[in-house]
């Protein structure tokens, strides 16, 4: 998590306040309740799998939703 400061045509991001959520040494599939402040942070765009808001969201109509008839 983190604010987004910048990014680029390759998607590398620039994420400013991150914080690091640790794996399981034993099971790299589980995530423990450990974290790492990294603060001003560079990612790269190859290793970003999913980009998503954690606050303000809410959900609203599909606007491409064709009724029938």
């Amino acid at each position: 998590s983190g604010v987004l400061k910048g990014y680029d045509p390759l998607l590398n991001l620039v994420l400013d306040g991150a914080t690091e959520y640790l794996r399981d040494p034993d099971d790299p599939f589980k995530i423990t309740d450990d974290t790492r402040e990294l603060g001003l942070t560079v990612c790269r765009g190859t290793s970003v799998v999913l980009i998503c808001p954690s606050d303000n969201m809410e959900p609203i109509a599909n606007p491409f939703l064709q009724q029938d008839g």
